[in-house]
C-alpha cells in the first residue's frame, strides 16, 4: 500500500484525538481509512490491522502484569514511602535528577524504556502529588533518562545495531557513554526548567498525618530492587527473565516484606485498573502500526537518504532518525538504518563501533510518535491526556537530537 495513505490515514487519527474521540476509536478509524486510501482492499486492511495488534500484543501483556507492581507500590504506601526519602536526601531542586537518574540506570543494565517508565512512574506521582508538581514536567525528566541509558544499555536496538554493523556490542555501547552522560545533564537541568511545572500545594495536614501509617524505606525498596535485579539478570548472567515476570514477582516480594499481604487483591486490582485503559490504548496503536508497517513509508525514507547528499557521517543518525519516525520504535528504527546503511557507512572509513552508536542515538530522536505503543504507554501510566502527551513531544525530540548530536560529534573527534 502506499505511503501517502498511510501518513492520512495517521493524520486523520490525530485530528479525531484532538476533536476529543475516543484515542482508541480514532486509531482504529484511521487505520481503515489508511489502508483504503492506500489501495488495500478492506479485507486486506482489516488483516493488516489485526496483524499489527498480534505485534503489539506482548507489550500489551507487559503492561497489564505491570499494574500489579504498581498497584502495589501505590496502595501499599511504598511509593509515598520512597519519595519522602528522595525529597528529604536531595531535596525539592533535585528531584528531576533523581527520576531521570534512576529510570537511566534502568534502562542502562538492560530493562525496555517503556518498563523502566513504568517503573519509577508511581514513585514519580508520589512526588509530584506531594510537591505539586505537573505529572507532564515529571514524565519528561523520566523519558529523557531512559534515553540516554537506551543508547548505552544491551537492549535489542543496540544488539541488533551492533550485529548488523558486525562490531562488539560492549564497545558500541562504550561509545555513547559520553553523549548519554552529557545528555542526563540536558535533560534536567535544560529541558526540564523548559516545562511549565504549575506548582500547587496539595498537601494538607491530613496526608501529613498519614505519614506515619506508612511502610518503613527498607521494606519499601523491596519491590522496585527485586524487580530490577531479575530484570538486570540479562546483562549480568545472561538469564532473561521477562518482565511480563519481574514485575509482578517483585511486587509480590514487596508486598510480603512489607506485611501487607490483607491488601493484595486491592492493589492488583487498582493496578489492574489503571493499566487497563492504557492496554485499550494500545490496540488502537498496533491497527495504525500495522498499516504503516505494511506501507512504503519505509521505502520512500530509504530511497531519500540514498539520493540525499548528505555528509557521510551524518547518514548514520539522519537514517536512525527517519526510521525511528516511521516505525515509531527505538529497536525498528535502529534495526532498519543499521540492515540498510551499514555497509556504505563503514565504506567510508568510520569504525563499525562508531557507525552502530550513531544509529543507535539516531533512533531515539523520534521513536516517541502517536503511532508507537511508547507514546500511549508512558502518558497512560502518568495519567496524560491525548493533548498533553502530544505537548512533550517537542521536547522528547530534542532529547534525541542532542544525544545524535553528541555521538555524532564524538565520532568526528575519533575519525
Amino acid at each position: 500500500m502506499t505511503a501517502i495513505g498511510a501518513l492520512i490515514g495517521l493524520l486523520i487519527s490525530v485530528y479525531l484525538i484532538i476533536k476529543k474521540i475516543h484515542p482508541t476509536y480514532s486509531l482504529i478509524a484511521g487505520a481503515i481509512i489508511g489502508g483504503l486510501l492506500g489501495g488495500l482492499p478492506l479485507t486486506e486492511t482489516v488483516k493488516v490491522m489485526t496483524d499489527g495488534v498480534k505485534d503489539i500484543t506482548p507489550a500489551i501483556i507487559r503492561i497489564l502484569t505491570a499494574g500489579v507492581l504498581s498497584g502495589i507500590l501505590v496502595k501499599t504506601g511504598a511509593a509515598a514511602t520512597i519519595s519522602n526519602a528522595i525529597i528529604h536526601k536531595l531535596g525539592e531542586k533535585h528531584v528531576f535528577f533523581a527520576l531521570a537518574l534512576a529510570t537511566m540506570l534502568l534502562c542502562a543494565v538492560g530493562v525496555f524504556i517503556d518498563v523502566a517508565v513504568i517503573t519509577v512512574a508511581p514513585i514519580a506521582l508520589s512526588i509530584g502529588k506531594r510537591l505539586g508538581l505537573s505529572p507532564s514536567v515529571l514524565l519528561i525528566a523520566m523519558i529523557g533518562g531512559g534515553k540516554c541509558g537506551n543508547i548505552i544499555s544491551p537492549n535489542p536496538n543496540t544488539i541488533i545495531a551492533a550485529e548488523n554493523f558486525r562490531a562488539d556490542l560492549s564497545s558500541v555501547m562504550f561509545s555513547n557513554i559520553i553523549p548519554a552522560l552529557l545528555g542526563l545533564l540536558f535533560t534536567v537541568y535544560v529541558v526540564v526548567r523548559l516545562i511549565p511545572k504549575k506548582f500547587v500545594n496539595i498537601r494538607n495536614e491530613q496526608e501529613a498525618s498519614d505519614d506515619q501509617s506508612l511502610p518503613s524505606l527498607a521494606s519499601s525498596l523491596v519491590a522496585p530492587v527485586v524487580t530490577i535485579l531479575l530484570l538486570a539478570l540479562r546483562s549480568l548472567l545472561g538469564i532473561t527473565i521477562d518482565p511480563l515476570l519481574a514485575l509482578p514477582v517483585g511486587g509480590l516480594c514487596g508486598i510480603i516484606c512489607m506485611k501487607q499481604w490483607k491488601n493484595i487483591l486491592i492493589s492488583m486490582e487498582f493496578g489492574l485498573q489503571k493499566m487497563s485503559t492504557v492496554a485499550i490504548l494500545l490496540i488502537g496503536t498496533g491497527t495504525i502500526a500495522g498499516v504503516i508497517k505494511n506501507s512504503t513509508l519505509k521505502d520512500w525514507i530509504l530511497q531519500l537518504l540514498s539520493q540525499a547528499h548528505f555528509n557521510e557521517v551524518t547518514i548514520a543518525p539522519i537514517s536512525g532518525a527517519l526510521m525511528s519516525a516511521a516505525t515509531a520504535s527505538t529497536t525498528a528504527g535502529a534495526t532498519l538504518a543499521s540492515a540498510s546503511f551499514a555497509d556504505t557507512i563503514m565504506a567510508v572509513g568510520i569504525s563499525a563501533a562508531w557507525g552502530a552508536a550513531m544509529i543507535n542515538s539516531g533512533a531515539t530522536v523520534l521513536d516517541h510518535l502517536p503511532h508507537g505503543s511508547f507514546f500511549h504507554a508512558t502518558g497512560g501510566v502518568c495519567e496524560l491526556s491525548f493533548r498533553e502527551r502530544m505537548k512533550l513531544v517537542p521536547y522528547e525530540t530534542l532529547i534525541g537530537a542532542v544525544l545524535a548530536a553528541f555521538s555524532t560529534l564524538m565520532c568526528l573527534m575519533n575519525f
